[in-house]
């Protein structure tokens, strides 16, 4: 970004608090009507939301006024959705709580994981917010209250390191969505044999798979491609993982 606007002739500037007395001059000097927040990291505290006098906007990419704050597109999958938002909204003192300007919904499949969305958002996000800071400049962009969609919505919290430690005491799909949710380029999820780590990145449901009791974690089965291991309610097949070890049916995953 900074040899795009470099070559465009636009100042970059780096700091890292952007409420500190020092940005907030800088940013008063600027003479900006708007500022523009795009996968940022930093929350926009009360004195430099009055600065730009036509507000400013964020790109999100969550359906709000759900899946407001952080790894939405991995919780997405968690949550087993049919299709997840990415949302221009004005910026205001709450976490992705501002008044929307423009929302758009994607699907998602059983062939998406954490890649796909993410590869759809970061090109879908530059679409929507160029198109909304366009509508903007025209006066013909509207707004609707968060409250009005919904009266609570959800906040979704970071996730952080061992939060990719994979819990066998799931349904399959359960276990599938978490999977695919942390795939590459995420963590990948976690799980031991023998206490060395096994690193999972991707898993497929197995077809008219019959419910039984068993134990969670167990290998009941070896494939082609990798194995078959029980879940709660049935079996899913792990077809991509890294392990130094020895797979054999039998084992026990924790």
């Amino acid at each position: 970004m900074r040899e795009l606007a470099s070559a465009h002739g636009i100042p970059v500037l780096r700091h890292p608090n952007i409420n500190s007395h020092e940005f907030l001059r800088r940013m008063r000097e600027s003479g900006s009507d708007m500022f523009v927040s795009m996968s940022f990291n930093q929350i926009f505290g009360k004195e430099i939301l009055k600065i730009p006098s036509a507000g400013t906007i964020n790109c999100h990419a969550g359906k709000l006024p759900f899946y407001r704050g952080r790894n939405v597109l991995n919780w997405a999958l968690i949550n087993d959705e049919k299709e997840f938002g990415i949302t221009v909204h004005y910026v205001d003192e709450g976490i992705d709580t501002g008044d929307i300007l423009a929302q758009k919904c994607f699907p998602i499949t059983d062939e998406d994981n954490y890649a796909s969305l993410l590869s759809t958002a970061h090109q879908e996000c530059a679409i929507i917010l160029y198109e909304t800071i366009n509508l903007l400049r025209l006066g013909t962009a509207t707004r609707t209250r968060q409250s009005d969609i919904h009266p609570v919505g959800f906040y979704c919290g970071i996730r952080k390191e061992g939060d990719e430690k994979l819990d066998w005491n799931q349904t399959s799909r359960e276990v599938f969505n978490f999977i695919r949710s942390i795939c590459h380029p995420g963590p990948k999820a976690l799980c031991f044999l023998e206490g060395e780590a096994i690193r999972i990145n991707s898993a497929r449901l197995i077809p008219h798979a019959p419910a039984y009791r068993g134990i969670p974690g167990q290998i009941v089965g070896k494939t082609a491609n990798g194995f078959i291991a029980k879940t709660v309610d049935s079996t899913v097949e792990i077809t991509n993982f890294t392990f130094d070890g020895k797979i054999r049916v039998g084992d026990r995953l924790k």
